[in-house]
């Protein structure tokens, strides 16, 4: 499996998924469709799905262009907001994508329709992937417009926290630096912040190429004090004040 990133409008972000095998190709959240076409012909790969995360213009914007530039397009997502919507989604639904096998995972909060997808190969030692959309960021998670604390609470932890822990994660947003800015303010002690902040202000000199990690990189390096609650209190203070830095 290749993930192809590619920055789209101001912070974004969109992916291609490619099966190495087939050369069969997914995109998800295609907000700029122009430079998806071109991308899957310089790549010389078969575009046959849309995986949408959410209905928000910034991610699923662009689908009712791509599907006129690319007819026959698969486009799934779990709302009935999304622009071009073909194969309507629920949590634990799967797809194929050549020899790739994609998981839907609801994790509403952002939007109440919001899907995450696990990608992975059956029988390949390769690390699977999860898209995230607006869900989980590096060092952070989406701003709180159609649900609640409790909810996020459990895309976080109780989807998201239970995936296989080399799980790479790719997001909807370049937020990292943002985010790591705050939780170096929620925890100025925690060295593993420090030393990541450090490299997302260098990595990101150049352009915008930090949205991808690990959970284990979350779990293990102590990042993203979202991943670490251990109560109720400490969920809602948390919640409480990613809503304040957000607005």
């Amino acid at each position: 499996m290749k993930v192809e990133l590619l920055p789209a409008l101001t912070d974004n972000y969109m992916y291609l998924i490619i099966d190495d095998e087939t050369k069969e190709a997914a995109v998800v959240d295609p907000v700029q469709p122009q430079k998806v076409v071109e991308t899957v012909k310089k790549l010389g790969v078969k575009l046959t799905t849309v995986l949408t995360t959410h209905h928000h213009w910034d991610h699923a914007g662009g689908n009712e262009k791509l599907v006129k530039l690319a007819p026959g397009l698969k486009v799934c997502g779990g709302d009935d907001r999304i622009g071009a919507l073909t194969h309507k989604v629920t949590h634990l639904s799967t797809l194929q994508v050549g020899s790739l096998h994609v998981k839907c995972l609801s994790t509403p909060c952002h939007t109440s329709g919001h899907i995450c997808y696990f990608v992975n190969k059956p029988s390949s030692s390769e690390p699977p992937a999860v898209f995230t959309g607006d869900t989980l960021f590096v060092a952070g998670c989406g701003k709180f417009y159609e649900g609640t604390a409790d909810e996020m609470y459990r895309a976080l932890l109780e989807v998201l926290g239970r995936l296989p822990p080399d799980t790479r994660v790719y997001c909807g947003h370049e937020y990292t630096i943002n985010n790591l800015k705050f939780a170096r303010h929620v925890e100025p002690n925690n060295p593993a912040v420090q030393e990541k902040l450090v490299w997302a202000k260098r990595k990101l000199r150049a352009v915008f190429q930090s949205g991808h990690t690990s959970l284990r990189s979350h779990l293990q390096c102590r990042r993203l004090p979202f991943l670490r609650t251990v109560s109720v209190p400490d969920w809602l203070i948390v919640a409480v004040l990613t809503e304040r830095d957000h607005k």
